[in-house]
């Protein structure tokens, strides 16, 4: 796997990342994740989880990791991985996020998990909290799930903060969740190009049920952005544990590969992404993830699988139904 350009934001990263939403905290909503986890989900049985997941993705080629301040230990989880070998720590680019804090209180049956909120004082503390913890390693920061509801893209003096951080050498980029993820986009390139916002990355969810982004995603791409994809298993339902769509089972079985490995291999033919992200909690489905790298897609199959796509709206409401475990 070789490392590239990150659209024009002047970093480098490989096809594939990993990121720590499954891995830094006890509880998630990805199917199985509490077998994932098995019985120990203390926070020195996480942060080794962490590393000999990291260890592996390394090993592999990985060169793009992503964490947040909402993913419970996940940027110190990070950190202490990157401590363990400098030189190896130099060849990685890292991104991380701000918006939403931790609250569970390593619960699984929390409720909530976390609190949204995109205040400006929201921002510079989970900022300062951040370079506590990573340090120099930061090189991308994003607003986590950004949205036209919160105002993020509208304040003033948030926007000049982030072009303040921009100005200091640090990639300034947005996440979307929800069936408005192609307006918020939208936005978001509207205030950049303007000169109001720093904006020049995306973390997206896409994938064979929820590709409605792809169009935005696609202009973003033209327009020199970095593209990372989130999600491509659909939190799990795109893989053994999911009720897979019948075409989509019929495929990697013709193909003779697992189902997650299909689906990603789709996300990654999209000409528009950079990076397809795995949120894999086991070094065993790392594996299976990755396996996209080396499966050969016969022409027009991403387009025959497309056809599964749900309505976002529906989407987005059994993604919210999910439970955490």
């Amino acid at each position: 796997m070789h490392a590239f350009a990150y659209g024009r934001t002047g970093l480098q990263v490989t096809p594939m990342g990993v990121g720590l939403a499954a891995l830094g905290r006890p509880g998630y909503l990805n199917l199985g994740h509490g077998v994932d986890l098995a019985d120990d989900r203390s926070v020195a049985g996480l942060n080794r989880r962490t590393a000999e997941v990291l260890d592996r993705a390394y090993e592999r080629g990985v060169r793009y990791l992503d964490a947040a301040r909402s993913y419970g230990y996940g940027e110190a989880f990070l950190a202490d991985w990157l401590a363990t070998d400098a030189a190896r720590a130099g060849t990685v680019t890292v991104g991380s996020k701000w918006g939403y804090t931790y609250v569970a209180g390593w619960r699984v049956d929390a409720d909530p998990h976390e609190v949204k909120d995109h205040a400006l004082a929201t921002f510079e503390r989970q900022l300062a909290e951040t370079r506590e913890v990573l340090g120099d390693h930061l090189a991308l920061y994003q607003v986590h799930s950004a949205s036209l509801t919160t105002g993020v893209l509208e304040d003033p003096a948030l926007l000049a903060a982030l072009t303040r951080l921009s100005e200091e050498g640090v990639v300034i980029g947005l996440t979307l969740s929800g069936p408005e993820q192609a307006d918020t986009l939208r936005r978001a390139m509207e205030v950049s190009a303007a000169g109001r916002a720093p904006f020049v990355a995306v973390q997206a969810t896409w994938n064979l049920l929820e590709p409605s982004v792809g169009p935005a995603l696609t202009e973003a791409h033209a327009a020199g952005w970095g593209i990372t994809i989130k999600e491509a298993v659909a939190n799990g339902r795109l893989t053994s544990r999911g009720e897979v769509p019948p075409a989509v089972s019929a495929a990697a079985g013709e193909l003779h590969t697992s189902v997650d490995t299909l689906a990603t291999a789709v996300a990654l033919a999209q000409p528009s992404a950079h990076v397809v992200l795995s949120g894999a909690a086991t070094v065993e489905h790392l594996d299976s993830n990755l396996d996209a790298l080396e499966l050969d897609l016969p022409a027009g199959t991403a387009e025959e699988l497309l056809q599964v796509a749900e309505e976002p709206g529906d989407y987005w409401r059994r993604r919210g139904a999910m439970p955490w475990s």
